[in-house]
């Protein structure tokens, strides 16, 4: 009897730890019941391979992309990481279950005279994102963007921007549902800010 009460305890904990890490937002749909529990962290200094893998990854160019050392030294990207840790960078990663990474989101400042796509001024962080490959369709990429939305506020940027393709239609689709808004044309990128004075 002490041992099924236990037992009864033990499921009761586990299920009230499920609901809180649901409620935070920790926890990702897996197949059928199963629920994932992702972890997300700051970056460390150790993992800047990773963030660059990520970079990488984000740059969305369906047909004949140049190889990660190639494209992430063209200028035009090499300003995205090159002396990554400088004032207002930050960078958050997705750990699952098994302790992989499977994501990260990270946002830098920008100048007037050296903007990124997405500049809107240089007290607006523009933030880039990407999963692994495995771990898309998740809800890892939604997770990690109300994470880096909610520091972003707390640090006091009023806005937060970035930089999309219009034929990603599942990003610009995810992005408006986050609360970010059309705010101009770069190239063939739109620019989209999330206003944190109207949430």
């Amino acid at each position: 009897m002490l041992k099924d009460n236990l037992s009864e305890q033990a499921r009761c904990s586990s299920n009230t730890t499920l609901l809180i890490n649901l409620l935070k937002g920790n926890y990702i749909k897996g197949k059928g019941d199963e629920y994932i529990l992702v972890s997300i962290r700051d970056l460390e200094d150790s993992e800047h391979e990773f963030l660059l893998d990520m970079l990488y990854e984000s740059i969305h160019i369906p047909n004949n992309k140049l190889t990660r050392e190639e494209l992430l030294n063209v200028p035009h990207i090499r300003k995205y990481h090159e002396g990554w840790g400088r004032q207002g960078d930050r960078a958050l990663i997705a750990i699952d279950e098994e302790n992989q990474k499977v994501g990260a989101v990270w946002y830098r400042l920008f100048e007037e005279n050296n903007q990124g796509y997405g500049y809107v001024d240089h007290n607006t962080p523009e933030l880039g994102i990407a999963v692994v490959e495995n771990g898309r369709g998740k809800g890892i990429g939604t997770l990690l963007m109300n994470k880096i939305i909610q520091l972003a506020m707390a640090e006091g940027y009023k806005f937060i921007s970035l930089s999309v393709d219009p034929d990603n239609s599942d990003a610009v689709h995810i992005y408006n549902k986050l609360g970010f808004q059309k705010f101009g044309i770069s190239g063939t990128s739109i620019t989209m800010v999330y206003r944190g004075s109207e949430h």
